[in-house]
């Protein structure tokens, strides 16, 4: 099996430069490769990655463009076959239309292949095209590398990620089975009944980030010397000056940003955690198939849906179930699991009412939590599905 590994980058300043310099000429090709294929569509033409390709190698034959034989060629390439493949994916109407990437991203990447042991990592240290040997903090040791993602996250922080080649071993677990009913105000419910609240990490810093933020506005905003009308009719703010220039605007940013990056990295550790302890301690695991992105049109639950991150975790469920070769069993959507008594399958629908977070089964009489029943119903969907 193939998995990313994702190692702190030490680049020097001059590595820094060919980096950002890479970063830019695979942003340039990766947008007149899309520029020429909304061209190529509106004129009735079908352009493919060759074409592109083609473009690409008679650009660097040019004067004007010359400066893209300093970067790594791969990288290039692999930028247009991103570009292909997000037209794939629109195609098969799993993304929307591939737009025009941007240099004022916070978010800057580029990716490379490993062609003959080009990519290696000595020491602490990892060899890449064009770039030389760039310290690294290993964390663990990884097998044979298929290809690097060079990221700079907008903390001005740098990172590698490694496509590696990793042979999962079997790990013993208890051999439970376990229902997971996910919420807002608590993570999950077992269907055993153990509750693991959600630690809401976004919403505990929310007054830290709003005051940062406005800060950051109204700075921004003291530089705005007019308006003048866009191409759509919409109003463009005019600047005194760039912004990358007003070094109070740029420190400011750097606040949010690093602000942001907590959070993220506060609820990364939390759901991996979470999520390799309930593979280690069963086999079986049952979960909802939410529509996770049809749930957050709901503007008042948006926000509270996106923080808990429910797709990820359920994700990362899969992914080790998959190493480690646990059983992940989806539950339809519709499924009715809070409405259902566990005990006599008497199905009242009067607790459709989110409201209701304790009701009393009108058939057997007993006294149900919503969460943890759902759960238990879950559990018995589940291992009725994986015995099906």
């Amino acid at each position: 099996m193939r998995k990313g590994v994702k190692f702190r980058a030490y680049p020097n300043k001059e590595q820094i430069n060919l980096i950002n310099q890479t970063f830019g000429c695979c942003r340039l090709i990766y947008n007149k490769g899309l520029a020429m294929r909304n061209d190529g569509y509106t004129k009735g033409q079908k352009v493919n990655y060759n074409d592109t390709s083609a473009m690409l190698t008679e650009l660097k034959k040019t004067e004007e463009f010359a400066f893209l034989k300093l970067v790594d060629s791969m990288a290039l390439q692999q930028s247009l076959r991103d570009l292909d493949r997000g037209f794939v994916n629109f195609f098969e109407k799993r993304a929307s239309h591939p737009q025009f990437k941007s240099k004022h991203s916070s978010h800057q990447s580029y990716r490379t292949l490993n062609q003959d042991n080009n990519i290696r990592i000595t020491g602490n240290r990892i060899k890449l095209p064009k770039l030389g040997y760039v310290k690294i903090k290993q964390s663990m040791r990884v097998g044979k590398i298929n290809n690097v993602t060079i990221e700079r996250t907008p903390t001005g922080k740098y990172f590698v990620v490694l496509n590696v080649d990793f042979e999962p071993e079997l790990r013993p677990n208890n051999g439970g089975s376990i229902g997971i009913d996910v919420g807002i105000k608590e993570f999950y419910t077992e269907s055993r009944g153990n509750v693991v609240d959600n630690p809401k990490y976004l919403e505990k810093s929310m007054r830290k980030l709003k005051r940062e933020q406005r800060k950051l506005s109204r700075m921004i905003e003291s530089h705005i010397i007019g308006y003048k009308k866009g191409k759509k009719g919409g109003r463009i703010p005019v600047y005194d000056k760039p912004l990358n220039e007003c070094t109070n605007v740029q420190k400011q940013r750097m606040v949010v940003a690093k602000l942001h990056e907590k959070i993220s990295n506060q609820r990364n550790d939390f759901l991996q955690k979470q999520s390799t302890m309930l593979v280690r301690e069963n086999q079986t695991i049952c979960i909802e198939d939410l529509n996770v992105k049809g749930m957050v049109k709901n503007h008042k639950l948006a926000q509270h849906i996106s923080s808990v991150s429910w797709s990820k975790f359920f994700d990362m469920l899969e992914y080790k179930a998959q190493w480690y070769g646990n059983d992940i069993i989806r539950i339809p959507a519709m499924y009715p699991s809070s409405q259902i008594c566990s005990c006599c399958g008497y199905k009242y629908p009067l607790v459709k009412n989110l409201y209701i977070r304790k009701w009393t089964c009108p058939n057997c009489g007993i006294l149900h939590d919503r969460n943890i029943n759902a759960g238990i119903n879950i559990l018995n969907k589940g291992l009725e599905l994986l015995t099906a």
